[in-house]
């Protein structure tokens, strides 16, 4: 029986793969063990790796210190939201851009993908004149709103999985009478559902870890997301990091559920995306 010869390409290849993946988990893998540890393990000279003993009151104490429950809700919530107003709004756009031949879509196109090279931090000043305008400050429609209404990534990703659908289905429904709003609702939504399934997680995803514009926002407590909230183990002098790193791993466990059971959607969805008809 013959063997097939393993390149030496293929073995750095899988080494360099293996380097990564160890560099990627070491950052958890030390949040994990530093959230079962005492303030005088975290801070031992030279570090422990292992905790003895494993400190498992953090994790209570931690839910007891602040108010997780209202933050889980807030987070989850605004995630929800925001993924359902984005698919809706972003594979609507893809199909305009990728099936409806209308004057200078490929111009208006490109010119929507440019600003994805704006970077958020100019664009958090005037969001925040708006917001105030609006009298918007301090509740969470200041996050929903922007974050529904404009996603070049999403759209981008639409418009690249509808572009790859054979034209003749879309010919086949006009010809049976089909509006436009029936062609998309009946006929292309339901075949982009690997690339919205993709594009609500990686939002998702991106809603629940939002630090930044919750922090510019949100001024009550009660309003606070579960990053945000994490912030409060932070003192002006000291920081409690064994209920930090409890807080942390708490937080996680919804995007790692996400991820475990949806990981198929994102792979397929991303690889699908690259095609082009």
């Amino acid at each position: 029986m013959n063997s097939k010869k393993i390149k030496p390409s293929t073995v750095l290849l899988y080494l360099a793969l293996s380097l990564g993946a160890v560099i990627m988990v070491l950052p958890f893998l030390w949040t994990a063990l530093s959230s079962v540890k005492s303030m005088g393990q975290i801070f031992t000279v030279p570090p422990t790796i292992i905790p003895r003993p494993f400190v498992w009151k953090n994790y209570p104490e931690s839910l007891a210190a602040l108010p997780f429950g209202r933050a889980y809700f807030n987070s989850f919530y605004i995630a929800a939201i925001v993924v359902v107003v984005q698919l809706l709004t972003a594979s609507m756009a893809g199909y305009a851009f990728a099936k409806l031949k209308f004057k200078g879509h490929n111009v208006i196109f490109v010119l929507f993908l440019a600003t994805m090279m704006i970077p958020s931090q100019v664009t958090m000043i005037p969001l925040f004149i708006i917001m105030k305008n609006l009298k918007l400050l301090g509740t969470h429609w200041s996050l929903i709103l922007p974050a529904s209404l404009f996603n070049a990534f999403g759209v981008f990703l639409m418009r690249q999985f509808t572009a790859s659908l054979p034209d003749e289905l879309e010919e086949a429904a006009i010809i049976d009478g089909a509006s436009v709003p029936q062609i998309f609702f009946k006929i292309i939504m339901p075949l982009i559902k690997p690339s919205m399934a993709a594009f609500g997680i990686f939002v998702f995803l991106g809603q629940w870890n939002n630090f930044m514009y919750p922090l510019i926002f949100l001024n009550k407590t009660e309003t606070f997301t579960v990053p945000l909230l994490l912030n409060f183990f932070k003192g002006n002098y000291a920081t409690d990091y064994p209920l930090l790193m409890a807080g942390t791993m708490i937080s996680i466990v919804p995007v790692l559920v996400v991820y475990i059971f949806f990981q198929k959607q994102i792979i397929q969805g991303i690889a699908i995306t690259g095609m082009k008809n």
